[in-house]
């Protein structure tokens, strides 16, 4: 009788015990669940998610959602602050002249319709400043309106011999090369033809501008199994002040030049569920990354 008491205590404890090791396997298996769905959620800049506050983990998880938060607000205020002052600077270039030449031709015109200024050329340069004026407001409107992709399965030693090709005579003409080389080949990404294709050109063109005589385009697996395709050239490198900035719109080093290329770029890649950035840029090599998810 005794040996059969212990015998069924025994037993419920063994049976407690896989049940509460079960239960912490369920428990732990829907925190890695919810992790991994919180990973995706941040990846592709979606923060309006909040797990109920039932545990400890739960309102872990809901600390580090709002950390996140808080900082995307922050940079979102910091690049709109930046994009305001390059609007405004940009207007304000092309207004203050308009404005300050007019009124002079106003004051000098007499009673009887004289003037000791030119009118014809005050006028023509009028028109050109609205003109660029106008010009600066069409390239806004191309930054804010970039359409959606039309994605297909695309070769990428295909589009990155049509790119090259198409590059060919102005590449030569800057007396510079421009090699692809993958790190594996029949690579493949799932993209719009002609946006990926606009990007590459945009570095290609870009790197040339800097004076480079070698670009080197390269492509790999991540850890991911996302797609990378680094762009190198080794042209004057851009200035660490301007590393942060080059994203924002009409932000550019260059004195010719709308500097929307690397925005708009941004703006596709994140379309594609992507990204571009700057990873390198010293006297050595600057190195642009575009990560396919």
């Amino acid at each position: 009788m005794t040996f059969t008491v212990w015998h069924i205590v025994g037993v419920s404890v063994i049976v407690a015990i896989v049940a509460a090791v079960l239960a912490a396997l369920r428990t732990r298996h829907k925190d890695i669940k919810k992790v991994a769905y919180m990973m995706d959620a941040l990846e592709d800049g979606e923060l309006n998610f909040r797990f109920q506050d039932k545990n400890k983990f739960n309102r872990t998880l809901n600390r580090i959602r709002t950390i996140f938060e808080k900082q995307r607000q922050a940079h979102e205020q910091d690049s709109w602050t930046k994009l305001i002052r390059v609007l405004t600077h940009e207007i304000m270039n092309t207004v203050s002249p308009i404005a300050s030449l007019s009124d002079a031709m106003a004051k000098s015109v007499d009673e009887n319709g004289h003037s000791e200024l030119d009118i014809k050329a005050g006028l023509e340069t009028i028109s050109d400043s609205s003109k660029n004026l106008i010009g600066f407001v069409q390239t806004y409107r191309q930054l804010s309106g970039v359409a959606k992709p039309v994605r297909k399965a695309l070769d990428l030693r295909e589009l990155m011999d049509s790119v090259i090709g198409l590059n060919r005579e102005f590449i030569a003409s800057c007396g510079a090369s421009c090699i692809y080389r993958p790190e594996e080949e029949d690579l493949m990404i799932y993209a719009d033809e002609g946006q990926i294709s606009q990007i590459l050109i945009n570095l290609i063109k870009n790197a040339l501008q800097a004076g480079a005589k070698h670009i080197d385009i390269s492509a790999r697996m991540g850890k991911d199994d996302e797609v990378i395709i680094d762009v190198a050239n080794d042209g004057e490198p851009i200035p660490p002040s301007a590393q942060e900035q080059i994203f924002i719109p009409f932000y550019t080093t260059k004195k010719e030049g709308s500097g929307i290329g690397l925005s708009i770029s941004r703006q596709i890649m994140r379309n594609h569920n992507g990204s571009i950035e700057l990873v390198r840029s010293d006297d050595r090599q600057t190195v642009f990354e575009l990560r396919f998810r």
